[in-house]
């Protein structure tokens, strides 16, 4: 249903303009039709924007939390800039009601104050603000482009990577002093043997008590078929399946109805921590109690997180644990750090295959990873000395990306608030000069006055 309100009823003056509001309005249950010329008002949700309705505008419908407002005798671009000034939108901000989600009620939107110059000056204004945003947006469409080109090259960057292109001529200069992808899989398999013994060894000298270790996934090798379908490697890289080099873990959730699981000393990761970052620390920790009663596990620093759940942006991100930790079961612990390998490289393959890591998931209800799917992915297992060179090159070449893109976030803040400064000044008689022939504000007042009482609003 359609909301429409009327905003005009003198309040005070302030120079050459007049403050003006509105107490009497059209009631919800009718419905008003829609007209070029019309300013369109959010009131719930995301409050205060606006946008006039064109012309030769096609028949639409509105959700009820936007507001219609019809403007009399008065310009409409005028309005919905100055509805987007920052006086009137922290007034509404300031008087948004609601719990589940806020709104303004049509009451408050009638009590809100505007000013009101003269039409001419209302045109001026208009004109030289859309003169200035001109200027300002094409700015910021040349910022958006830089900022999209940023992260095509780090795409790029990463492409090029995991092909082997950015170590071709090191990995030539050090073809002698390479261990090959396939011996260094078999030594890696042959070490996380040798430590679940080790492990087991421990557990059973001290009774079995604590948390029984876990073998190592035995996994199959990719077939030739398989291969066939991943891109070509260079000469002593290998693909693998995560789980075929590294140990892969889901974690737990303690029970939330027991206090004592809660607030001690071991970190707990969840799986919104799990957001292309390096974690350090976490909202949220577990006793020793917790620990023991659950079946989450405590990851040693170099672990990569996995977010494995949700429709947002949460599946198929990544991050590096700095601090030992524990995880909730939306998440895989893949032990990079149990083995020579660079967690940044798996890190940062994960960050370029982002969306395809997504297309993974699969559910009725909600899309998901798992500990078999997670296992099962590919990864271009590459050298130990070359992982570390390649991830030399990418830390220096990101860093200089990173430093632009800082750059280009201030720049868009800086038009953002630019954009700000061009409205406070238009609303406060700052930005174009006054003409003393133009028709006094009271005048115009008056006459929309008049066509209120003749339309009977």
């Amino acid at each position: 249903m359609l909301s429409a309100v009327n905003i005009f009823k003198n309040k005070i003056h302030f120079s050459t303009y007049r403050l003006i509001s509105e107490d009497s309005f059209i009631k919800e249950d009718q419905r008003t039709d829609i007209k070029s010329g019309d300013v369109l008002l959010t009131i719930v949700g995301a409050i205060g924007r606006a946008a006039v309705v064109p012309e030769k505008c096609e028949k639409f419908t509105l959700q009820r939390s936007v507001a219609v407002i019809k403007p009399i005798l008065l310009d409409s671009r005028f309005l919905m800039y100055q509805l987007e000034e920052s006086r009137i939108s922290n007034f509404f901000k300031n008087n948004a009601r609601g719990t589940a989600q806020k709104g303004i009620y049509l009451r408050t939107l009638g009590s809100t104050e505007i000013w009101l110059p003269s039409l001419n000056e209302q045109r001026r204004i208009v004109a030289k603000i859309e003169a200035l945003f001109a200027e300002l947006e094409a700015g910021v469409a040349s910022l958006k482009t830089a900022q999209a080109q940023l992260k095509t090259y780090r795409q790029a960057l990463l492409k090029h990577a995991f092909a082997g292109k950015l170590t071709e001529a090191w990995r030539t200069a050090h073809a002698d002093e390479l261990e090959d992808a396939t011996t260094l899989l078999r030594r890696i398999q042959a070490e996380r043997q040798a430590r679940y013994e080790a492990e087991t060894a421990v557990w059973e000298g001290n009774g079995r008590v604590g948390k029984k270790p876990r073998p190592p996934q035995e996994l199959p090798p990719l077939t030739p078929a398989e291969l066939n379908g991943l891109p070509e490697l260079p000469a002593g890289w290998a693909w693998v399946k995560l789980g075929e080099a590294f140990g892969i873990y889901v974690g737990a959730t303690p029970s939330r109805k027991i206090q004592d699981y809660w607030g001690g000393d071991i970190h707990w990761v969840s799986s919104g921590e799990v957001a292309f970052c390096r974690i350090r620390q976490t909202k949220e920790t577990i006793t020793e109690f917790g620990y023991a009663n659950s079946s989450t596990d405590i990851h040693p620093i170099g672990t990569v997180m996995l977010g494995m759940i949700g429709e947002g942006k949460t599946r198929g991100q990544a991050a590096i644990l700095d601090i030992e930790a524990t995880h909730n079961q939306n998440t895989a612990a893949i032990r990079v750090s149990e083995t020579d390998c660079s967690p940044e490289c798996l890190f940062h393959y994960l960050f370029m295959q982002y969306e395809m890591t997504r297309r993974i998931g699969s559910g009725n209800n909600q899309k998901a990873l798992n500990k078999e799917r997670v296992s099962e992915m590919r990864f271009p297992l590459s050298p130990i000395a070359e992982q570390r060179k390649i991830i030399e090159i990418i830390d220096e070449k990101l860093s200089e990306v990173d430093q632009l893109e800082q750059t280009i976030i201030a720049a868009l803040q800086q038009a953002e608030a630019l954009r700000l400064s061009i409205l406070k000044k238009a609303f406060s008689g700052q930005l174009v000069p006054q003409d003393p022939t133009d028709e006094p504000a009271s005048v115009l007042l008056a006459r929309i006055q008049a066509a209120k009482e003749t339309a009977n609003i």
